[in-house]
Order: structure tokens, then sequence, then C-alpha cells
């Protein structure tokens, strides 16, 4: 869901930004296969990329284009934009060692769920979790879960905007399911996510809030679907999950 525009935007400034994503979608690459991907003409791409090399923002390796350090002092800037993140950060990593799986904190922009911080314990399986990832928020246990304490008529706009896209075949794809399964969230304060966004990868995740009720974010746990399971899953974890979010939500409420 994009911010409402006053003015028409800077098509240059577009096309820096879609080189920018094409470099971390391709994990780097030379100009004719980033050219190639944005179907723009490689000497417009080379033009940008040299702006983007001159301030440091991508780097070269011989004849091939990565994003540069320089975009990593872009992402701490976000993640301490909240002095909250940074409290949710402790309780990621305690979260992590004792469940010794993924863990995440999540926030909702502009309709999708970003992650800001991701923590992994000893017996995590390797997952696409890593900071900044972008995704919906129905197809996620945090994101469903800030789902269910967003504004109705915020969540119909996400919807109308975004849509429900199939991700995997468990994804819900059904507006009224998805509220049905929004209000049961709402009464228990926990939201599931059995393989809906990776097949063979459930989570379990709860809503961060401060003391106004607005949503932070939310907090995630994922592991293997033969894992995650069951009474482990629906008891234990969830158990764990609401104390260390409520734990979580008195850290903000009393130490910000």
């Amino acid at each position: 869901m994009k911010q409402e525009q006053s003015t028409p935007p800077v098509q240059s400034t577009e096309t820096t930004l879609d080189v920018i994503e094409a470099l971390r979608s391709l994990e780097g690459g030379r100009v004719n296969e980033i050219a190639e991907y944005l179907e723009k003409s490689p000497s417009t791409v080379h033009r940008h990329l040299n702006t983007l090399l001159t301030h440091d923002y991508v780097t070269k390796e011989g004849d091939t284009y990565h994003l540069g350090m320089r975009v990593l002092t872009l992402a701490g800037v976000v993640q301490t934009r909240d002095p909250a993140y940074q409290l949710a950060k402790t309780k990621v990593d305690e979260l992590a060692e004792e469940t010794g799986e993924h863990v995440q904190f999540l926030v909702e922009e502009h309709g999708k769920r970003y992650y800001v911080h991701t923590g992994t314990g000893k017996q995590a399986v390797q997952t696409d979790s890593q900071l900044g990832k972008t995704g919906y928020l129905h197809c996620s246990a945090a994101g469903k879960s800030m789902l269910a304490k967003l504004p109705d008529a915020y969540v119909e706009e996400i919807i109308d905007y975004h849509g429900l896209p199939p991700i995997t075949p468990h994804t819900i794809t059904d507006e009224n399911a998805l509220y049905d399964e929004l209000e049961t969230v709402r009464e228990t304060e926990i939201a599931f996510n059995f393989e809906e966004s990776t097949e063979g990868l459930n989570a379990i995740g709860t809503a961060i809030t401060d003391p106004s009720g607005s949503v932070i974010g939310g907090l995630s746990i994922s592991g293997p679907a033969h894992r995650m399971k069951g009474e482990r899953l629906e008891s234990e974890m969830a158990d764990l999950l609401l104390g260390i979010a409520n734990e979580l939500e008195l850290k903000i409420k009393y130490e910000l």
C-alpha cells in the first residue's frame, strides 16, 4: 500500500530505486543482466550504477555490481528508529535461545510485513527470514496477529490494495475465512501459520502493542512443521510467547 502522492514521481529516481531492488533480488549482477531483468537499456542502467557507485551505495567486483556496505547504515537507522525495536531485539534473542528455533520481530508498513530483528536458535533450520525481508501479512503468524489489532478500516484497505495472493497451497485466500481467523486471534492473542508462507514451515505469533493499544510490531517463532506442531506449538510455545510478549510490553510501558 503506497503513500498518497501530491506530485508525480521523478522517473530518474524511480529508475535508481529499481536498480537497487534488482541488485537485491539478483544478489548482484552485471550491467546486461540487470538491464534484462529491468527491461531497460544497458546504457541507462550503467549510468545509474555509476551514480550509486560514486556514493558508495554499490560496490563493483570485476564487472559485477553488488549492494555496498553503506546500505547497512540505512538499515541500522531503521532498526533503532523506535526505542521499542531495541527492547524487542533482546526478547528475540531470549526466545531463540530458549526455543532453539527461528524468532522474528516484524513491523507493518504500507500494508506489508518487514523483518526488523531475527534470532537463530541452536536447532533452527535455514530460512529466508533475513533482516529487511518483506512479505504479505495474511500468510504470516506475526502478520495475522498485527492485522487482528489494526483498525478494521485499515485492514480492509490493506486487503483491497494487496489482495490475498496464494503464497503456498495452504495460504488463506478467502476474505471471509481470514476475517474469521482474525476474530479468533483477537480472542486468544495468538496467530498460527501452518505452511502458509513456506511449505514445511509452521509458526506462531502475537502482536506487540503500546500502552494506547497501537500496534508496534509482531513477535513470532517458526520452525519445521514436523517439530512445530501439536502440544509443543499450541500450548508450550503459545505460553512462552505470550509471557515474553507481556514482558516486552511492560518494558515498553515503563522504560520508554
